[in-house]
């Protein structure tokens, strides 16, 4: 997974989400108004928060649970309440900070148990240890199919349960969208998504052999104004 593409990308990635977006992703996060895009956006990563969740355990006692790409922590702070721990780490410290913030202002104690291990840096480090779940909300997203593929076999061999993802389907509108954010002056822009066809993604995952032992289980697509996103789970057979 550690080639010229993955390496470039993530750079632009952190460079984005640590300097470029931070106050913007700060309130887009909280519960501040926000424009009406921003708000379709908005609603769409709850719901997609929301499916991921709905696909774990309701009882995560001993379980530990990576949030790969946490932002600033929401689905990581859900999942320690159910007695999970987490280790929630992003590419970016300043929304790494924010994230503890936040759990400390809501004064966060997860007496059932949870725990919340808060780290920035590459959520594929082997380093992080094994998991019963891996979720990817929304941070695979700007990575191109064969990269998705990569991520997933990078953690397959420490994952016992499942890995949870969201890539951008291939959609006419997603295009659309994409075309009409070239417009915008290159300073402003996010790092562009990839948009994956879904079949050709699965094909990826039969064909991967670190995956062999894994097979694709639940989709479910949310589609909210500007936010387009499908969900995958991969689960150990």
């Amino acid at each position: 997974m550690e080639h010229a593409t993955y390496q470039t990308r993530r750079g632009e990635i952190e460079h984005y989400f640590d300097r470029t977006a931070v106050q913007a992703w700060e309130r887009l996060t909280s519960d501040a108004p926000v424009g009406r895009i921003r708000a379709t956006v908005r609603a769409g990563r709850d719901r997609m928060r929301a499916t991921l969740l709905s696909w774990l355990p309701a009882d995560m006692h001993g379980m530990r649970l990576l949030d790969a790409g946490c932002g600033t922590g929401a689905l990581a702070v859900e999942a320690a309440r159910r007695g999970a721990h987490v280790v929630a780490i992003d590419l970016s410290p300043t929304l790494v900070e924010l994230a503890v913030r936040r759990v400390a202002q809501h004064l966060e104690t997860f007496d059932n148990g949870g725990h919340i291990d808060f780290r920035s840096g590459d959520m594929l480090d082997a380093g992080l240890g094994h998991f019963d779940h891996v979720v990817a909300m929304d941070s695979l997203i700007h990575y191109e199919a064969h990269d998705v593929v990569r991520a997933l076999e990078a953690w397959a061999p420490r994952v016992s349960r499942s890995m949870l993802i969201t890539f951008a389907p291939r959609t006419p509108a997603l295009a659309a969208m994409h075309a009409v954010g070239r417009f915008f002056p290159r300073g402003d822009r996010a790092p562009s998504i990839e948009p994956v066809a879904e079949t050709a993604l699965k094909r990826g995952l039969l064909a991967a052999p670190g995956l062999q032992a894994f097979l694709d289980a639940r989709t479910e697509r949310v589609a909210s104004g500007f936010y387009t996103s499908q969900a995958l789970e991969i689960a150990r057979s």
